[in-house]
């Protein structure tokens, strides 16, 4: 098993990241890239995208930013080619793009929930039906981002519980159906992850934040580079033979409120 986990243990493969200029998506792209991965990344901001292939390349990785909205599946399906014409057939493909704000059921318009399913989900489904054709077969390995509101209800936010829950039967269907092809399919659900947009919305005082913290079984949030490592072991070598599986890297957050609160007994 040792061998399996070097510095250049994706040499020679193409990644497709889609939702990488910036948060967990853009330090999975730049790990994979340090693994020795040729990774082409898109977002819908031509500039954001730009910087963060620019990032790539100067710590000596090999990366092509294209811009694309994972809600149009042309869009997505055109820059999926410019890939592979760029660098031949891809191993890994990556959806991460994704979409989230605070609101209670009936302060939530019909668009807003919308917006959300369709980044979340209809956005998935395009990164990764789009990307089949280009895939090298058999070995390829596709990572969807989900979240634990997609087996943990919560209040305020009934659009994500929905979107990530579709996210994660998608990929449970998509295993069973691109696994003779020999195509694998998971997905990593981050629990609350420091220092990215999503957790400065759902804990936007230290107050909040404490009060996440102590109902998680580690006590702490995880970092971009946890979700990263994550991924860069499914989609290694080391992963070869897990399909259709959920990883939760998220500190216990899945299991419930594990605060001594939570677990006192009356006397």
């Amino acid at each position: 098993m040792a061998e399996t986990f070097r510095a250049d243990m994706l040499q020679g493969k193409v990644a497709f990241v889609a939702g990488a200029s910036s948060g967990i998506n853009q330090r999975i792209a730049e790990r994979l890239a340090t693994a020795g991965a040729k990774v082409a990344m898109i977002s819908r901001s031509e500039e954001k995208i730009g910087l963060a292939a620019e990032k790539i390349r100067e710590q000596g990785g090999d990366a092509l930013g294209m811009a694309a909205d994972v809600r149009d599946y042309d869009s997505v399906a055109a820059t999926l080619k410019k890939a592979r014409d760029h660098y031949g057939e891809i191993d890994i493909v990556l959806s991460g793009a994704a979409g989230n704000f605070v609101a209670p059921a009936l302060g939530m318009s019909a668009n807003g929930f919308r917006t959300v399913v369709d980044i979340d989900l209809n956005g998935t489904f395009n990164v990764l039906r789009a990307a089949f054709e280009h895939l090298k077969k058999p070995g390829a390995s596709l990572i969807s981002i989900t979240a634990p509101q997609a087996v943990k209800p919560q209040i305020y936010q009934a659009h994500v519980c929905a979107a990530k829950a579709g996210v994660n039967m998608l990929t449970r269907c998509l295993a069973m159906e691109w696994g003779p092809a020999g195509v694998r399919v998971n997905a990593v659900s981050p629990g609350p992850i420091g220092d990215t947009e999503g957790m400065a919305r759902l804990a936007p005082t230290p107050e909040i934040e404490a009060n996440y913290k102590a109902q998680l079984a580690l006590r702490e949030f995880g970092t971009k580079d946890d979700i990263a490592d994550t991924c860069l072991f499914l989609c290694s070598d080391a992963g070869r033979y897990i399909t259709g599986t959920i990883i939760d890297c998220d500190g216990g957050t899945a299991l419930g409120d594990a605060s001594s609160d939570a677990l006192s007994r009356p006397e």
